[in-house]
């Protein structure tokens, strides 16, 4: 798999995630909190995808 097509699952998985969390308290998925952590999901995730491109 290219290291390109890693990036962007993380990158995606990662902002899916991030979203997601803030429901489980009961925010709603577009809220502020949702935005803001699905934007450190994505980042955290294009971080991950990257580290394993370079195994």
């Amino acid at each position: 798999m290219s290291p390109k097509a890693l990036i962007y699952i993380g990158m995606i998985i990662g902002g899916y995630v991030g979203g997601f969390i803030p429901t489980l308290w009961g925010a709603g998925y577009f809220s502020a909190s949702s935005i803001i952590l699905s934007m450190i999901g994505g980042f955290a995730g294009i971080y991950i995808g990257f580290k394993i491109s370079r195994m």
